[in-house]
């Protein structure tokens, strides 16, 4: 072969191994270009809710309106507990490993977070009392890695004992079952204490710390002359429903709760707070987190939306007549 054919045949064969490597990069390059962005990682740590519930579904759907979709842009690393404490820090110390942000529904569940990491953005879906029990320090300012939401549970106790004079406007004696172990219950008391004479109301207050105590305390009561009965949020409450609101009607008492579940399973009354609603907008917060916002500069909110529910099943056998004013107000009627 010639030498300048022989150099020929080496420019070809260079300018044919460039264009192929240049093919092959710009194959990399769209190849790239089309796969998706990694997901954003969130840990949801539900107690006494299932991943079915009304309250899921709400926090899907508060991604889906701040433009996130679990499976495209997010993962969601479900938890549920029946609010068994002791499982609580086993759960959290699960999350901590996988999730850029962490979503609790539980007091217990905020504290387990909270003393699990530092760092790791923590969301209160709906909490009792945040800085009541030591998650913050300040309501709009919460600073550090918390933020979120409150169920203003003490405050909202008032306008529960409120409702039941006006549904019993002869109502003069009302006991209070609260749980000692339950940080805001301490505030809530405050609060009853200090709306009670306006409505010429005597409250008797009985503590609980123990599902074993809860068959002793009814009959007293009832023998005591008490003529209904005002229960304050608890988790110890909460994972009881239906044997409280079923020893409540044995003990004839009517009796009003603060979860709308009580009434769904038997209660006379529930007044408080929509979880669904707070859930929601908790998706929002975690959505400006994973835009780059910090958590401590975003304040924790109060609830905006309250569920007033009537059983008028449960009525009819306690032979209590709900008046007009209380059935136009409610946001359910349970017939």
């Amino acid at each position: 072969m010639r030498p300048h054919t022989s150099r020929l045949t080496s420019i070809y064969l260079t300018a044919a191994l460039a264009a192929w490597f240049s093919l092959f990069a710009l194959a990399g390059v769209a190849r790239a270009q089309q796969q998706p962005p990694p997901l954003h990682h969130i840990g949801v740590l539900l107690a006494g809710f299932s991943l079915e519930s009304k309250e899921a579904q709400e926090f899907r759907q508060g991604l889906r309106d701040a433009g996130y979709s679990e499976g495209r842009d997010v993962a969601i690393e479900w938890r549920s507990t029946d609010i068994d404490q002791v499982q609580v820090p086993e759960l959290v110390d699960d999350l901590v490993r996988k999730v850029e942000v962490i979503v609790v529904t539980s007091t217990a569940g905020a504290q387990a977070a909270k003393r699990a990491t530092s760092t790791i953005p923590i969301v209160l879906g709906f909490v009792g009392d945040p800085v009541g029990s030591g998650l913050v320090t300040n309501l709009a300012h919460p600073g550090r890695n918390v933020t979120g939401f409150s169920t203003m549970a003490g405050e909202l106790s008032a306008k529960r004992l409120q409702l039941l004079k006006e549904t019993m406007p002869r109502l003069r004696r009302v006991a209070v079952l609260w749980n000692p172990a339950t940080p805001w219950n301490l505030k809530a008391i405050d609060d009853l204490k200090a709306a009670a004479p306006s409505l010429s109301i005597k409250l008797s207050f009985v503590g609980v710390r123990t599902p074993e105590e809860f068959g002793g305390v009814f009959p007293a009561l009832r023998r005591a002359h008490v003529q209904a009965l005002c229960l304050l949020g608890s988790p110890l409450f909460f994972s009881h429903q239906r044997t409280l609101a079923e020893l409540a009607s044995k003990a004839h008492l009517p009796a009003i709760f603060e979860e709308r579940k009580f009434a769904d399973e038997g209660g006379l009354m529930s007044y408080g707070a929509s979880y669904g609603d707070l859930f929601r907008r908790s998706a929002g917060y975690v959505a400006r987190i994973l835009k780059g916002e910090r958590p401590g500069d975003l304040p924790i909110e109060q609830p905006t939306k309250f569920e007033l529910v009537v059983n008028l099943k449960t009525a009819k056998a306690l032979h209590v007549g709900i008046p007009e004013s209380i059935l136009q107000r409610a946001d359910e009627v349970i017939r």
